[in-house]
This record gives structure tokens, C-alpha cells and sequence, in this order.
């Protein structure tokens, strides 16, 4: 029988449970996983929030698929412009191990507000550099580091990276370093 796992990454984590460098953090510090178990998809070590993983690799390849969506919310530097935006929402065309790769059309908005995320354990910047402002890219692709290429492609560089839905799975409340077990991860994805 499979199992499958939520969880809030923090910052600093590599989402993976081996490294050849000794000084990485590594999810299996979070919890003592199963053997087999897999992340679906990934976060870079900058990048934080929700993880998927599993023990079963139908299931992360059915959640890695263009057919579900990944969303994220981006402290950009800056006061993004509308332009800004339209341009991500229409696709950039950004590099991929040195080749050129054009971005899928995706929805970007700009947030009402800033959302509340636990501190980093590393300070981002302090108000001194200038403002910054916060917008939610919702994408059914994931290309290595993509959502920060978009936005430093539209002129504005992602400060802070926290993906905050996959599918139906939300991170909603979720306590940074936190690990739940779920009965039925399919059924969030409708397969």
C-alpha cells in the first residue's frame, strides 16, 4: 500500500533525501519517511512551502503533469507594473540549460495584500533596498527554477518563493517543517 505525504518545506531544505554535500539540509531530518518515498516535483532550497511526496510513482507523474496546476506566491523587488503582469501571464521566454525556452501562458495577478508566512530564517532584505510587492503565478508546467527566471525575464527578481497550492492541496495553516500523512492523496487530484 502506498503512502503519501504533506508537507510545508522550509527555507534552506533541499527537496530531496540524498546530497553529496554534508552540509545541505535534507527533508528526511523533517520525518522518518518510508522507504521509496519520492517528492513530487520540487523546491529549490531558496523556495518554501507545499510538498507532495509519495511513495507511489504513477501518482507523481499523473501531479507532475501539465493537468494540474502549481500556484506560488512571489515577493518580487519592486512595485510590479500591469505590464509586468500581462507579460508573465502571456509567457517569457526564459533559459533552460542554456537553451532558450518560452513559458506557457499562465494566470498572474497582484495580491490585495502581503500574505502572512512565518519569518525565513534568513532575512530577506530590509526596507533601506526599496519596496517590494507580492503576486500569486499559477502555472501547469515547472521547469527548473521557472517562476524566478519569469519574473526576473518581466525586470522584476523574486525575493521570496513560497508555493502555496498543487492541485486541490493547499497550504493553508500549514506550520513551517510540518509533515502530515494523508489517507488518500488521489482523491485531491481526481484521478
Amino acid at each position: 500500500m502506498h503512502r503519501h505525504f504533506l508537507i510545508h518545506k522550509p527555507y534552506g531544505y533541499l527537496s530531496q533525501f540524498k546530497c553529496e554535500l554534508n552540509n545541505k539540509k535534507l527533508l528526511g531530518e523533517l520525518y522518518d519517511f518510508p522507504e521509496g518515498t519520492m517528492a513530487v516535483g520540487r523546491l529549490d532550497e531558496d523556495s518554501e512551502g507545499l510538498l507532495l511526496l509519495t511513495t507511489d510513482g504513477r501518482l507523481s507523474e499523473a501531479i507532475r503533469s501539465k493537468n494540474v496546476e502549481k500556484e506560488y506566491y512571489v515577493q518580487v523587488d519592486g512595485m510590479i507594473t500591469h505590464e509586468a503582469i500581462e507579460l508573465l501571464a502571456k509567457g517569457v521566454e526564459i533559459g533552460i540549460r542554456n537553451v532558450r525556452y518560452q513559458t506557457l501562458p499562465c494566470t498572474a495577478r497582484l495580491l490585495g495584500k502581503d500574505p502572512v508566512f512565518p519569518p525565513r530564517s534568513r532575512k530577506i532584505r530590509d526596507d533601506r533596498h526599496g519596496p517590494t510587492s507580492w503576486i500569486s503565478i499559477t502555472l501547469k508546467e515547472g521547469k527548473e527554477r521557472q517562476v524566478r527566471k519569469m519574473t526576473a525575464a518581466a525586470g522584476f527578481p523574486a525575493l521570496r518563493l513560497v508555493r502555496i497550492r498543487i492541485g486541490e492541496a493547499h497550504l493553508a495553516g500549514m506550520e513551517s517543517g510540518v509533515v502530515m500523512e494523508m489517507d488518500s492523496l488521489p482523491a485531491l487530484f481526481e484521478m
